[in-house]
């Protein structure tokens, strides 16, 4: 156990101390998506959803899910956020899918990369229950770290697949 972090000497879970080390800038950037059908891609493009703007609702629900992090993943440390952002961009190349990029920042001596993901999961959550009376056939997925600076393991940088691309 002793390569797992979260787990203390008797195999139990902890929260780890942070304490010592250093404040840094890190930024984590995850993607997630969903694949709609053609009736709520257009209610989507043309914002005549009866429930409203469904990317503004969805991209204020992603800063709010990054804000609240901490308070749903139980072993996360509450951070102040210095920036949080969503994207959105569509890929119609086989199929109405909505490619959905959150970016987190803050200075501090942990991590992101949870708040990123969050995000960008909270994001695609909003727009399935925004469109769920339309079709509850949508799929989410796959949502993953994309990227992420700062601490003391250094930067990571997925490794960016033709079908991942964002």
């Amino acid at each position: 156990m002793s390569d797992l972090t979260h787990f203390n000497e008797q195999g139990r879970a902890r929260m780890v101390d942070i304490s010592d080390k250093h404040e840094t800038v890190r930024i984590a950037v995850a993607h997630s998506s969903i694949v709609v059908n053609e009736e709520i891609y257009q209610h989507i493009q043309n914002g005549t959803s009866k429930k409203g703007d469904v990317l503004a609702v969805a991209q204020v629900a992603g800063i709010m899910a990054a804000k609240q992090t901490s308070t749903i993943i139980p072993m996360c440390h509450p951070l102040s956020l210095s920036g949080i952002d969503l994207a959105f961009e569509w890929d119609l190349d086989s199929r109405y899918e909505l490619k959905i990029s959150a970016s987190v920042k803050t200075k501090g001596s942990t991590g992101v990369e949870m708040e990123a993901l969050t995000a960008a999961s909270v994001s695609a959550l909003t727009i399935y229950d925004m469109c769920k009376a339309s079709d509850k056939g949508m799929v989410i997925g796959p949502t993953f770290l994309a990227e992420k600076t700062g601490g003391k393991n250094g930067d990571y940088l997925r490794d960016r697949s033709p079908e991942m691309k964002l």
